[in-house]
C-alpha cells in the first residue's frame, strides 16, 4: 500500500514542492497558507490520500507533524498503520486546505477546533468530522470517515448469535424501559445503537435523538446534537425532548447523575430509552448507575436489558488457513466454555475436536490477515432473578452467574465461539476480553 499510494502522489509533491521553492520568502505566514491551501496539486494531493483511505475502508485518517516529516496514518481494523511519509514542507497547506473543506479558521494555530466536510467518493456521500490539535511540531489533524455504505449495519450484520439477536428483537419491542450498551470507546456502542433505530424507525412512532456529535443521518429520525459549550448538554436536551411527545428517546451517552436519573424517569413514564455507559461488562451496569445517584429500587423497573460489547479484527475470508491447536490453546478454550451448559453448547453447535484458524495476509486485506472487524457481545436481560439480586446481597459475580442462568454468553465465550467458527483469532479475543 505504502509504494502505490507514494507513486500516486510523486506528481503533485513535485509541483507543490516546486512551488514552495519559487514563493517569495518575505511573505507572511498568513499569505503562504492562503496560497498553499488553493493550489491545484495541494488539492489533488489530498483527495488522492482520502480517497485511498476511504477504499480500503479506513475509520480515521491522521496528519501528523513531526520534527522533519509529515506522517500520514490510517485506522484500518481498529490498529493504526503509517501510510505515507511526506516532506514538512507540505504541512501548512494540507492543514489550511482541509480547515477550508471544514470551514474553520486557517490563522487560528493555538487552539483545537472541530468541523466536518461531507465529499462524493466513488458515487457514494461520504462525511468526513474533522479535529486539529496543536503540537509541539505543528497541527496535528485527526480526520473520522463517516461512510454510511459500512458504518450503518444492520442488526443481522452486526455478528450477534441468532440467540443474542433475538433477545435484543424482543427487548426493543417493549414500549418502555432502558436498553443500555456498554464498553470502551471505539467498542462499536454507536454502531449498535443505530442498528436498533434503524429497527425501531417506523411511520407511527416519534424517534428522537441526542447525540455528540450526529455521526449518521436517518430518514424519519429527530436526530440532535448537544453543545455542551453553549449548555445545551445531554441532561438539558433531554429535559426537552420529554415536551416533545416522544415514543421512543436515543441518547449518546449517560455520564453524569442529571442524565442518568432523567433516563431513568423518561424510562419509567412510558419512553424506551437507549443509551450507553462506560463500564468493562454487562453486570457492571447496576453498579455504575446506583454511583451515579439513580435509587436501586428503580432499577428493575426501568431497565429492560445490558449489552456489553467489543470489536475484534475479522480474519479475511479469501487467505485464511486452520492452525495446529495447542495444548495450551486447547486448555483456553475448554476454560471458557467451562460455564456453559451441555444443552448450551449444542445450541451454538461447539464440538470437539476444535478448529480455529490463523491470519496469513493477501493482496484483498493489503497483506494484513484480517479484513473487517466483528462484534463479540455479552447481554444481561433483567428478570426476576437480577431483580432479587439488585434488592438483596447485590455482587457482580451473582450477576455473571444469573446471566449463565439465561444461557448468555459472556464476552470470552462469545468470542471465543467466533474463533470456532473461523471469524478470529483466539489472540484477537484473549487481546479484548482480558485486559
Amino acid at each position: 500500500m505504502l509504494q502505490e499510494l507514494n507513486q500516486k502522489l510523486a506528481p503533485q509533491l513535485k509541483k507543490i514542492l516546486e512551488t514552495e521553492k519559487n514563493k517569495e520568502q518575505t511573505l507572511d505566514l498568513k499569505t503562504i497558507e492562503k496560497n498553499f491551501a488553493e493550489e491545484a496539486p495541494i488539492i489533488k494531493l489530498l483527495s488522492i490520500i482520502v480517497t485511498e483511505a476511504v477504499r480500503i475502508g479506513a475509520s480515521d485518517l491522521h496528519f501528523e507533524p513531526a520534527r522533519k516529516i509529515l506522517r500520514v496514518r490510517f485506522r484500518a481494523d481498529g490498529n493504526l498503520y503509517t501510510t505515507v511519509l511526506l516532506p514538512l514542507e507540505i504541512h501548512l497547506p494540507i492543514v489550511s486546505r482541509i480547515k477550508i473543506m471544514s470551514n474553520l479558521k486557517i490563522d487560528e494555530l493555538r487552539i483545537p477546533q472541530d468541523g466536518r466536510f461531507r465529499s462524493i467518493i466513488d458515487e457514494r456521500v461520504v462525511d468526513f468530522r474533522v479535529s486539529t490539535f496543536p503540537t509541539s511540531h505543528g497541527e496535528k489533524v485527526a480526520i473520522r470517515i463517516l461512510d454510511s455504505t459500512t458504518g450503518l449495519l444492520s442488526i443481522q450484520q452486526l455478528g450477534m448469535s441468532d440467540v443474542a439477536t433475538n433477545t435484543i428483537k424482543e427487548a426493543i419491542k417493549k414500549p418502555y424501559g432502558m436498553i443500555l450498551i456498554t464498553g470502551p470507546t471505539g467498542s462499536g456502542k454507536t454502531t449498535t445503537l443505530y442498528a436498533m433505530l434503524q429497527l425501531l424507525n417506523k411511520d407511527g412512532v416519534n424517534l428522537v435523538t441526542l447525540e455528540d456529535p450526529v455521526e449518521y443521518t436517518l430518514e424519519g429520525v429527530n436526530q440532535s446534537q448537544v453543545l455542551p459549550e453553549i449548555g445545551y448538554t445531554f441532561a438539558k436536551g433531554l429535559r426537552h425532548i420529554v415536551r416533545q411527545d416522544p415514543d421512543i428517546i436515543m441518547v449518546g451517552e449517560v455520564r453524569d447523575t442529571e442524565t442518568a436519573e432523567l433516563a431513568v424517569h423518561a424510562a419509567l413514564t412510558g419512553h424506551l430509552v437507549l443509551s450507553t455507559l462506560h463500564t468493562n461488562n454487562a453486570a457492571g451496569v447496576i453498579p455504575r448507575l446506583i454511583d451515579l445517584g439513580v435509587q436501586k429500587f428503580l432499577l428493575p423497573s426501568s431497565i429492560n436489558i445490558m449489552i456489553a460489547q467489543r470489536l475484534v479484527r475479522r480474519l479475511c475470508p479469501h487467505c485464511k488457513k486452520e492452525k495446529v491447536l495447542s495444548i495450551k490453546e486447547s486448555q483456553k478454550i475448554d476454560s471458557v466454555l467451562s460455564g456453559l451448559k451441555s444443552e448450551d453448547l449444542a445450541k451454538y453447535n461447539i464440538k470437539k475436536p476444535y478448529k480455529i484458524y490463523e491470519s496469513v495476509g493477501c493482496e484483498e486485506c493489503n497483506n494484513r490477515g484480517f479484513k473487517g472487524r466483528v462484534g463479540i457481545y455479552e447481554i444481561l436481560l433483567m428478570n426476576k432473578e437480577i431483580e432479587e439480586i439488585i434488592h438483596n446481597n447485590f455482587s457482580e459475580s451473582r450477576l455473571m452467574v444469573a446471566m449463565q442462568n439465561q444461557g448468555m454468553l459472556t464476552l470470552s465465550q462469545d468470542g471465543v465461539l467466533k474463533v470456532l467458527l473461523g471469524l478470529t483469532t483466539l489472540e484477537e479475543v484473549l487481546e479484548e476480553t482480558e485486559r
